[in-house]
């Protein structure tokens, strides 16, 4: 019987306060691994996180503080004007 197993297995949280979150895809055949993938994406402070899982929700609720999406948030509009 083929499954297939979504599972997060990489959190890891950057002085900016970005998150980085990295997702393991396996496909298993009678409990056997048959393949595995990666898949990863970046959150950023501010960014909505309703979808994401619930301990990349907690782990940004508890990082995304005020002042670090501030301080984000000041930043791109630097950047902004540096174009």
């Amino acid at each position: 019987m083929l499954e297939k197993l979504e599972v997060i297995d990489s959190i890891n949280v950057l002085e900016s306060g970005h998150i980085e979150v990295r997702q393991a895809t396996k496909i298993l055949e009678d409990g056997k691994e048959l393949s595995k993938s990666y898949h990863r994406w970046v959150i950023s402070p501010g960014d909505e996180i309703t979808a994401q899982d619930k301990k990349v929700q907690d782990i940004a609720k508890a990082i995304h503080t005020k002042e670090i999406v501030d301080k984000y948030k000041e930043k791109l509009d630097k950047d902004k004007l540096a174009e």
